[in-house]
């Protein structure tokens, strides 16, 4: 068993925090209220701290440890149909695309309800569509993510949920945890060292 630290504070304070201020507004808030709008505006400061650690906080918190990789989240889509185990330290390649797919949706859902409180956009159709759009895209993608999360945990033996509350992922052997990589050669080369 490897404990292995994973996600630092910040990193798991901007999820918790997100998750507290998505749910807020998109539950017990009345939009166009006053606590609706403070919580938007709580909501756009967290993702400018996260996109401003995700350039230089720690490792794994860094974007660079998790760029968006099409071939990375093909081979990770293979090894879940064939059964294959490969734990990944930090994000997976299927993770690192949830993960912008939500930042954007988030600035997105924050550009447009921010809208709706200046004098020019107040009313505007479009900009209500927009931002009803982005919230139930968001609602989609977060559906979709606790049940990645779900399968995940349960297929490589991994709590993913756990591990974003304490910052530590206990990784079983005789499975080496692979990372991320900057290149999609160098993740498919260590997928197949690891698959021999």
């Amino acid at each position: 068993m490897q404990h292995l630290k994973v996600w630092d504070p910040v990193v798991r304070l901007f999820h918790w925090a997100l998750v507290a201020g998505f749910l807020a507004n998109a539950v017990f808030t009345k939009p166009g209220k006053l606590t609706h709008q403070w919580v938007g505006y709580a909501v756009a400061g967290l993702i400018a701290v996260r996109l401003i650690w995700g350039l230089v906080g720690t490792r794994h918190a860094r974007f660079a440890d998790f760029p968006p990789s099409v071939t990375g989240a093909i081979v990770q889509m293979r090894d879940m149909v064939t059964g294959r185990r490969h734990v990944h330290v930090g994000h997976s390649p299927l993770g690192a695309w949830m993960i912008y797919n939500l930042l954007l949706t988030m600035i997105a859902i924050s550009i447009s309800g921010y809208m709706q409180t200046t004098v020019s956009f107040f009313g505007v159709k479009w900009v209500e569509s927009a931002h009803e759009f982005f919230v139930n895209w968001a609602e989609i993608s977060i559906v979709l993510h606790v049940a990645a999360v779900i399968v995940e945990t349960r297929r490589l033996r991994v709590n993913l949920a756990k591990a974003m509350i304490t910052g530590y992922k206990d990784i079983t052997a005789p499975q080496e945890p692979i990372t991320c990589n900057p290149s999609a050669k160098t993740y498919l080369q260590e997928v197949l060292r690891s698959s021999h």
